[in-house]
């Protein structure tokens, strides 16, 4: 039986929750891209109903790392 390890990131958003700790749209954007290149399975992009920015960088997020092939792009409802 074959296994895997399926890696779920939640830096995005949990890591936003400590004080004095934001990042931009493109930031994200870019700590996107290098979770994908270390194939992180899935990726927690944010909380799309906190805020319009964090809904914009989530589907932004969505857009362009989002793919059949690669990982998973959710936000915490």
């Amino acid at each position: 039986m074959a296994e895997h390890v399926r890696i779920f990131d939640t830096t995005l958003r949990d890591g936003e929750q400590s004080p004095g700790c934001t990042m931009t749209r493109d930031e994200k954007l870019e700590v996107a891209r290098q979770l994908a290149r270390l194939k992180v399975d899935i990726i927690e992009a944010g909380f799309p109903a906190a805020s319009p920015g964090d809904w914009e960088s989530v589907a932004a997020i969505a857009k362009e790392i989002g793919t059949p092939d690669g990982p998973v792009i959710c936000g915490l409802a």
